[in-house]
């Protein structure tokens, strides 16, 4: 089992910038790729980005493309989600989790082990 924590999050008017962090312990050497999903309140966790852990291939949400960026540091065991240009339909709290395959990655089921969630708002 792998233990995520995620921080970072905080309040935040349009058009600025957060970077969120997450931490990774655990069974970390049975991680293929680490993902980013946010929820909003009534809505369902929705794909936001995904990093492969070896080779650093990236995928992310048409919706977030452009303007946030997920990296990692393979030393720390840490995967980073940089937020520019934040809009308010970004507000949602945002999880970290981590996956032993490579398929499906857009998909929540992908992922074994999840963080707590960090809450990300957006005023306009």
């Amino acid at each position: 089992q792998v233990q995520l924590v995620e921080s970072g999050g905080g309040l935040v008017q349009a058009g600025g910038s957060l970077r969120l962090s997450c931490a990774a312990s655990g069974r970390t050497g049975s991680t293929l790729a680490m993902g980013w999903f946010r929820q909003a309140p009534g809505k369902e966790r929705e794909f936001v980005a995904v990093i492969r852990w070896r080779s650093g291939y990236t995928n992310y949400a048409d919706s977030v493309t452009g303007r946030f960026t997920i990296s990692r540091d393979n030393a720390k065991n840490t995967v980073y989600l940089q937020m520019l240009s934040l809009k308010p339909e970004d507000t949602a709290v945002y999880y970290c989790a981590s996956s032993g395959t490579i398929v499906r990655l857009t998909s929540p089921d992908a992922y074994r082990d999840w963080g707590q969630g960090t809450q990300v708002t957006v005023s306009s």
